[in-house]
């Protein structure tokens, strides 16, 4: 167990309680809940930090998707299709996990956010209303292998910003609205975090200690997300997500070249 002071514990905490809410949203959480860990334990071994960051966004993420497939509507047949590959790539993806530096992180979740960004802001309409005419089996195939196999790796590997990617690539393959999209991500991330917890767990990565407390917030947090999405819209998930990659570019910029 790492010794953390009881105030770098409560901020830990509301780290993950916000995480949880972003992640219930929009997707992405692990990019506020990760450099948190990353700040709070300076000290932390960066698989620690990837392990933990798993065991607390798994309670969140889970109890968002029963709270989205109970009033959104979700394939949750084909959720689960792609979920099962994600498992897949996540175990692969978290083997090989051990060997990151956290000083690599850093700048590697800000390009990945910035990508995320210039799509989002060139894209006005994006996932403003579900496309029309049925989804061929062909593109279900493509959501199998981009956001199961794909993401699912990336998430094992490295982790933060998979929601968001997913809601992304469930609007721009499957033609969902950002809406269903997110209850969608929340069924396959849930996936992706099993996978890559087991993985990590197995070698030993996962500081229970800390992550328990933190995943009470993040469960608090995932749970009212998904309320306020549904009640919301579209239109609301759209300037959650702007506002948060927003946020963390300038955030993570500052902490690489100002600070």
């Amino acid at each position: 167990m790492h010794d953390i002071s009881l105030l770098t514990l409560l901020l830990l905490c509301l780290a993950a309680a916000a995480a949880g809410w972003i992640d219930a949203v929009v997707g992405g959480g692990g990019l506020l809940q990760l450099p948190a860990l990353l700040v709070g334990l300076p000290h932390m071994a960066a698989a620690h930090a990837l392990g933990t960051n798993k065991a607390v966004s798994i309670v969140g993420t889970a109890a968002a998707a029963v709270t989205y497939t109970r009033k959104a509507p979700v394939d949750v047949r084909t959720a689960i299709r792609i979920g099962l590959a994600a498992i897949v790539g996540s175990l692969g993806g978290a083997f090989f996990a051990a060997g990151i530096n956290s000083d690599v992180l850093r700048p590697l979740i800000m390009v990945i956010l910035l990508v995320v960004l210039a799509f989002v802001l060139l894209r006005p309409t994006f996932g403003a209303v579900s496309g029309t005419g049925p989804v061929t089996r062909r593109r279900v195939l493509v959501a199998i292998l981009v956001a199961g196999l794909g993401l699912g790796f990336y998430d094992g590997l490295i982790g933060p910003g998979t929601g968001t990617f997913l809601v992304i690539a469930f609007a721009a393959i499957l033609h969902m609205d950002l809406v269903t999209a997110s209850a969608t991500t929340k069924v396959v991330n849930t996936c992706t975090n099993l996978g890559a917890l087991i993985t990590f767990s197995a070698q030993g990565q996962v500081l229970w200690s800390i992550a328990a407390p933190m995943a009470l917030f993040n469960l608090g947090g995932g749970m009212l997300g998904a309320h306020m999405a549904l009640k919301r819209g579209s239109g609301f998930v759209r300037v959650v997500l702007v506002v948060v990659v927003v946020t963390l570019v300038c955030k993570l910029g500052y902490d690489e070249w100002v600070a």
